[in-house]
């Protein structure tokens, strides 16, 4: 029995070395040394085009290498092959970091203060408590809840807004699209976390931004389609927005002609806000396996009507 890793080739030799060790049984081999093709039964990839999947006759499980699926073509994994997404504390804690760093770096006037050291400006700015901002975050899955539930530990005043309604402790949660301008309203920092799929691209847009209050901060950790670029400019340029930093883009890499790069009031990282950790990943996908061996229901697989 085989499976494929084909994926993120500079961590290969930390998966390859998990399955050499707990999973000897299992031919664990990487991409692009992938030997018999028919002997393939499980894959594990960011990327799966339709051409290279239908050269894996027997494939029974397509496990992504990430949290998100969207850059799957649903159409070309046969109806029969279950979609399992990532869902391990390596990508949970690395995105709950990144958040929380971003969060702060806002709320405590870091970037201005960087200005201001630039400048060599010795300018002491108001120092308001955590409780006078209120952070709303779009998503509460795994990744939004866990955000949420990080900063709550400062003392935000916190909002989260899903597609279906979702209980938190401390948090005002508001659901559907009816309750998404109640939800934007008040939101200080907004935070998106959707899952990618044809109702959220493009979301992140002049309407949507409009109905913010003047001066909000945004943070894109989600995907890259969910914004449209020329909205946001707008918005930092009218003041409506007063920063946004972006760990996502459409397309990635930016391209170094793209305003984003220049732009004052834009942050961007190069989609490093949480990463598959194999020590931490390997062990769940490999019991993931093991339930599918026998014949026990997989994990974390992704509704296709849905999209995630």
């Amino acid at each position: 029995m085989s499976i494929l890793y084909r994926s993120d080739l500079p961590r290969a030799a930390a998966w390859a070395s998990y399955f050499a060790e707990y999973a000897p049984d299992l031919d664990f081999r990487i991409w692009p040394d992938v030997g018999d093709l028919n002997e393939v039964e499980y894959l594990i990839a960011w990327q799966a085009p339709a051409e290279f999947l239908a050269t894996l006759p027997r494939l029974k499980v397509l496990f992504s290498s990430g949290a998100g699926v969207d850059h799957v073509d649903f159409s070309a994994v046969p109806a029969h092959i279950p979609l399992v997404r990532m869902v391990e504390p390596g990508i949970i804690n690395g995105m709950v970091e990144y958040v929380s760093l971003a969060v702060l770096a806002l709320h405590r006037d870091f970037f201005d203060y960087v200005v201001a050291n630039d400048a060599r400006v010795w300018h002491p700015l108001e120092v308001p408590p955590a409780s006078a901002r209120t952070i709303g975050v779009m998503g509460m899955g795994s990744l939004g809840c866990a955000v949420l539930e990080r900063l709550a530990t400062y003392g935000f005043r916190l909002r989260g807004w899903n597609r279906s309604p979702r209980d938190l402790d401390g948090v005002e949660s508001f659901a559907g699209a009816d309750q998404l301008q109640p939800f934007l309203d008040g939101c200080d920092v907004l935070i998106c976390l959707l899952p990618l799929t044809p109702s959220t691209k493009g979301i992140l847009n002049r309407e949507l931004f409009s109905a913010l209050p003047a001066g909000a901060a945004l943070i894109n950790v989600g995907r890259g389609p969910h914004l449209v670029d020329a909205d946001l400019l707008e918005a930092l340029d009218s003041g409506q927005l007063s920063r946004a930093i972006l760990d996502v883009t459409e397309p990635e890499p930016l391209p170094m002609e793209h305003p984003f790069w220049t732009h004052s009031r834009v942050f961007l990282t190069p989609h490093v806000a949480s990463m598959t950790q194999p020590e931490s990943a390997a062990p769940i996908l490999l019991e993931n396996v093991r339930r599918h061996q026998r014949g026990e229901p997989l994990t974390d697989v992704i509704d296709r009507s849905r999209g995630y």
